[in-house]
């Protein structure tokens, strides 16, 4: 008995000892990288604060369960911690919040597996997973949020002409026949951040209020149809608002409060999912199942060698790589080479320079840079050439295929050219009303690497960031112009093969 009691004591002791490291470890995600991000605009994730707290709950009320699941120690555990360990290097050298996130919580799970067995990995498994809730995905879907303004527009546009408001929809914005209002359903309105909002608190709902695995699964995949309902509801009273009161009123006061909207809808139909789900199962005669004994320990009474040798394994190896991760230099961000738009000059057109719009201004990160000129000719002929240096944030810079259809474009013939050795996507634009434009984009950094593929561009970045330690100012130039034939958008883009290297 002395001796099991000594070997739990061990175990725990070494338990304690790799959490701490595991914080120092991670201390930068704790303590800079995840609340920057939570309270930055362009993720606006300040539901993300309470999903420790919550997790912390769930250890306490589920403490007893935790303590009594505790059996030998196992080398499959020891095993998993090996390639979370890889990815919390790749994460925290390269501030990388999305696999700094995933390694801490697979380490949550793989440690007390090593140590303790794998009915103790599955006794934390819900409280170190809800922390998933925390990774930052607003940006990383942003082809969902385009997806999503599109869906919730069209949704309201049914809805308010059935009421008998008469609203025209191009793209994601809404305006009254009679012009009274006109309302664009722009990127925090999408409803992405209330759908995560919504499923960490389906999930919490789930787990304490459905006592089965698969009725708390089929009560958190209502989650996102919920959300997207409450959003709905959300565009329509800003649009019934702004029809019966007035349109600064309703952009105004009532959007800045409107959100509350979105939960209450939402919350209401979850809890009312929630009992009709309840119900349902009520009905359905069901044997009671009886409580599955806990696993006999495959060791002595007194203890076993695995017992000591798995987690003295475990610190031995994770408190080295603790110390690396703490003691590692943070990625530099190389110095902005801005594109000298000013030496472009083609003949038979003048320039004039253009200001970066407001949403540029406000919306990207502030070490964004921004520079636009449009050329004219006497013919009528023009083209838009803009050319935007990225920062520290992945957010500086993203896929044109993601806002241009919320600006009621139609995308048509995307193709890969080579134009002077390097590639150009271009795509044709077509406007409801309007003649075909062109539209061409090529991405660059600073090391000269030159590409027209998002995937590979992004790719690389984390190569960059994670591997060599090194922040990249991407740079994407982009052209805008009259007309869609390849001839004119190649002839424009060899012009600006002088900036993209």
């Amino acid at each position: 008995m002395l001796k099991g009691k000594l070997d739990s004591r061990f175990r725990t002791t070494i338990l304690g000892v790799i959490f701490a490291a595991l914080v120092w470890g991670f201390q930068a995600m704790i303590f800079r990288h995840a609340p920057g991000v939570f309270s930055s605009p362009s993720e606006d994730m300040s539901f993300a604060y309470f999903v420790p707290l919550f997790s912390f709950y769930v250890v306490y009320t589920e403490r007893r369960r935790i303590a009594d699941s505790v059996g030998n120690s196992s080398f499959w555990g020891l095993i998993a911690i090996l390639p979370l360990l890889a990815l919390g290097i790749l994460g925290v050298r390269g501030i990388q919040l999305r696999l700094e996130i995933l390694a801490f919580v697979g380490l949550l799970v793989a440690v007390p597996w090593a140590l303790f067995g794998a009915r103790t990995a599955r006794a934390v498994l819900f409280p170190a997973a809800f922390l998933l809730f925390c990774i930052p995905l607003a940006t990383f879907l942003d082809v969902v949020t385009v997806h999503l303004r599109l869906l919730a527009t069209a949704v309201s546009e049914v809805m308010l002409t059935g009421c008998g408001v008469q609203v025209v929809r191009q793209g994601s914005m809404l305006a009254a026949a009679d012009g009274a209002f006109s309302i664009d359903v722009a990127e925090p309105c999408s409803g992405l951040r209330s759908i995560f909002a919504l499923m960490a608190l389906t999930a919490g709902y789930a787990y304490f209020t459905q006592p089965t695995f698969w009725r708390r699964i089929l009560l958190f995949f209502f989650s996102v149809p919920l959300a997207i309902l409450g959003n709905v509801a959300r565009i329509l009273t800003i649009c019934i608002v702004a029809s019966f009161a007035s349109e600064k009123f309703a952009l105004g006061f009532y959007h800045d409060y409107s959100g509350y909207v979105v939960f209450l809808v939402a919350i209401s139909l979850m809890v009312g999912v929630g009992e009709l789900i309840s119900r349902l199962a009520a009905r359905v005669p069901q044997a009671a199942a009886p409580k599955a004994p806990l696993a006999a320990s495959a060791c002595p009474a007194n203890g076993c060698w695995r017992n000591q040798i798995v987690p003295a394994a475990a610190l031995l190896v994770v408190l080295p790589v603790m110390v690396f991760q703490a003691c590692t230099p943070q990625a530099e961000l190389a110095e902005a080479r801005k594109p000298n738009l000013a030496a472009l000059a083609f003949d038979g057109y003048w320039r004039t320079n253009i200001e970066p719009s407001e949403a540029e201004r406000t919306v990207l990160p502030k070490d964004t840079l921004v520079e636009k000129v449009r050329f004219d000719s006497d013919d009528g002929d023009w083209f838009v050439v803009t050319a935007v240096v990225g920062g520290a944030s992945k957010s500086s810079i993203h896929r044109p295929e993601l806002c241009l259809p919320a600006q009621g474009c139609l995308m048509t013939a995307p193709r890969t050219r080579n134009v002077g050795g390097m590639d150009w996507r271009f795509i044709t634009l077509v406007h409801k009303d309007a003649q075909p434009q062109g539209f061409a984009y090529a991405f660059f950094n600073q090391a000269g690497f030159r590409t027209a593929s998002h995937t590979r561009r992004i790719l690389r970045d984390v190569w960059d960031r994670s591997v060599l330690n090194r922040i990249d100012r991407w740079v994407m130039v982009t052209v805008n112009a009259a007309r869609a034939d390849d001839a004119s958008l190649s002839a424009i883009a060899g012009a600006l093969e002088n900036l993209c290297k």
